[in-house]
């Protein structure tokens, strides 16, 4: 059985979290939150909003000084982003969210490498976020690289590459070649989802228990515009 306890909280997810994390052992699963939670489609549809208002340049104002007081005893945050850490991709800004109200795990190329996978894992199996975004963008660098097909200069950047390759192969397999990247990051962020539920049995379950939901989706650089890639039981089978 999972232990959450105060060193496995730190080594996760940072002191950030830690300091909402038990301060004694407890149960591998946190009790769920008293108040209710809204479904998936009912967090993606303000997702959405939130992207439209970013669209059209009209972010809410907010104010931050007393939400952050607010939220400075707890987080409770409805949803989970993996995303790319790619400067022009920051999902507040896209989703026109505030402080609290994502749970963001950005890698390069939006993979899902063990320390993503523990993030992951952390939000869904202690705060109970119940969607999960896995959000890709046009000319992903990453993806680019992994597509043209050159040595990386490092170990690390060759672990990226190998997460990648598998979607470069497939977008291989019938895209031409003007359209090889824009196809492998539509398969890249389809990889992504796979490889979070085939690396963790507890996103597993909570999707098999119907807790949380996977979307994936791809962010337009020139239009600002989110776009859903799956179907809404696509990634659940």
């Amino acid at each position: 059985m999972r232990i959450w306890c105060l060193g496995i909280v730190l080594s996760l997810v940072g002191s950030g979290l830690a300091q909402h994390a038990p301060a004694a052992p407890a149960q591998a699963s946190s009790p769920a939150p008293s108040h209710p939670t809204p479904s998936a489609d009912q967090v993606w549809a303000i997702l959405m909003a939130g992207n439209g208002r970013f669209v059209s340049g009209k972010p809410r104002t907010r104010a931050l000084v007393s939400l952050r007081r607010k939220l400075a005893s707890a987080q409770s945050p409805n949803v989970i982003v993996l995303s790319c850490s790619d400067s022009r991709t920051a999902p507040e800004l896209i989703f026109d969210q505030s402080l609290g109200d994502l749970f963001v795990v950005r890698t390069a190329g939006n993979v899902a490498d063990p320390v993503a996978l523990g993030s992951i894992e952390y939000a869904v199996d202690h705060i109970h976020s119940p969607l999960l975004v896995v959000l890709g963008h046009q000319k992903c660098g990453a993806v680019s690289a992994a597509c043209s097909g050159e040595k990386m200069p490092s170990r690390n950047l060759d672990a990226i590459m190998e997460k990648i390759n598998p979607a470069v192969a497939q977008a291989k397999s019938y895209a031409k070649a003007a359209d090889l990247i824009e196809s492998a990051v539509k398969e890249n962020v389809q990889q992504s989802a796979k490889d979070v539920l085939a690396s963790s049995a507890i996103v597993r379950d909570a999707v098999k228990s119907g807790k949380l939901s996977v979307i994936e989706a791809e962010y337009e650089l020139d239009t600002g515009k989110v776009v859903r890639l799956n179907t809404p039981a696509s990634t659940q089978n």
